[in-house]
């Protein structure tokens, strides 16, 4: 065994420029692969990390629609529902229109409860409860702007007209990285009493409620009561899991995801064709030495397995460093690119996944070179020009 291995690293190291260039490739594609599958993981990670027993009460007929505060009561009245708070999209706009960030008007005592993967510690809360312009910020946006509590920022309406000044009264976190923490949270009650002096109409509305339901097991009944009480009002409204409201908001880029995880295997199978071109050179440069082994004794699957065993170390060689890069790669892609992927991280299953295809180029690229080599007659293989 110890032979083997002393040969196979040896061979690998006989043509350094040609590795060389080949572990680039590797290293490119498996880190390609890796950022792209995190792309789409990243993608789904409000799918994923959906609540099975929480609900989302919104418009029937659109999300960008709003409803009544009004009906808060009456959902809360809805057998089977625990408790109900509510969130309405802000979209200002901070200095300048690309400093885009999420922001949201939330009932500030109840939201937070329901979420408890927003980690708030008690002094932020505190203080965020007794500020009327109080604002809380999630740690990747305060880092990106350098938001820290005191500080007084203005973010200039789009839905709701005028500028709005806002007090930063703390940092909060992310249960696990898949938590994003690149939003801001600021009280709905401090909205509403502005908008009933500055536009009457868009007082009093909420954009989506979210519902915690005491049982999963009713949560179908749930939905379809709530929806019921509803029914012919002016604004009727469409009652759905977490996850199912996420699918929603994934679906209008379906068409992207899928092309993005087309083209990540597609990567896959340039670096696979790149890979067995090396490794059947290698071969062919090498009958001669391949009959000399059998002549002296050697079998023709040993002979099989030093080109599996040098094919296989260069790609696992590649694969590593590729996978070692992934996760810095994907931290300097969110920064640059932090309003689209602004919880950017590596999963176990992504790592695995590189590791597979890595060693699956490996024994793939080696199989016809391993044919070869191993079914070549002495004779032919002495007469080679190596």
């Amino acid at each position: 065994m110890s032979q083997w291995l002393t040969l196979v690293a040896r061979n690998v190291l006989r043509h350094r420029l040609r590795t060389s260039l080949t572990l680039v490739g590797l290293i490119v594609a498996i880190l390609a692969f890796g950022v792209l599958q995190t792309v789409v993981k990243t993608w789904y990670a409000g799918v994923d990390g959906a609540v099975p027993s929480r609900l989302l009460t919104r418009n029937a007929v659109s999300f960008t629609l709003p409803l009544p505060k009004s009906y808060q009561k009456r959902i809360s009245a809805v057998e089977g529902v625990r408790r109900v708070t509510h969130l309405s999209w802000f979209g200002g706009v901070y200095k300048d229109s690309k400093n885009f960030f999420p922001q949201f008007a939330i009932d500030a005592a109840s939201y937070l409860d329901m979420f408890p993967e927003l980690l708030v510690p008690d002094q932020v809360r505190r203080a965020f409860l007794s500020e009327r312009r109080g604002a809380i910020v999630g740690r990747k946006l305060a880092k990106r702007y350098g938001f820290k509590p005191g500080d007084v920022i203005q973010l200039r309406g789009t839905i709701f007209p005028g500028n709005w000044e806002f007090v930063i009264c703390g940092v909060f976190d992310g249960r696990d990285p898949k938590t994003d923490t690149s939003q801001l949270f600021f009280r709905w009650d401090y909205l509403n009493e502005t908008l009933r002096v500055r536009s009457k109409a868009q007082a009093d509305q909420v954009g989506v409620f979210a519902v915690d339901v005491v049982s999963l097991d009713s949560v179908a009944d749930v939905s379809q009561a709530i929806d019921e009480v509803f029914r012919n009002s002016l604004a009727e409204t469409l009652t759905e899991t977490e996850r199912a409201f996420q699918i929603g908001f994934v679906k209008q880029t379906e068409a992207i995801l899928i092309s993005i995880r087309v083209v990540s295997f597609v990567v896959i199978f340039i670096i696979l064709a790149v890979m067995a071109n090396t490794m059947a050179m290698t071969a062919r440069e090498r009958l001669r030495e391949y009959a000399t082994l059998k002549a002296i004794g050697f079998s023709p699957g040993y002979v099989a397995r030093l080109i599996l065993g040098e094919s296989v170390l260069i790609a696992l060689i590649g694969g590593a460093i590729g996978i070692a890069l992934t996760p810095p790669v994907a931290a300097r892609l969110a920064e640059l690119s932090a309003t689209l992927f602004p919880t950017l991280f590596v999963s176990v299953n992504t790592v695995m996944l590189q590791a597979l295809a890595a060693l699956v180029v490996g024994i793939l690229a080696a199989l016809w070179p391993m044919r070869r080599a191993a079914r070549v007659r002495i004779v032919d293989g002495l007469r080679a020009l190596g």
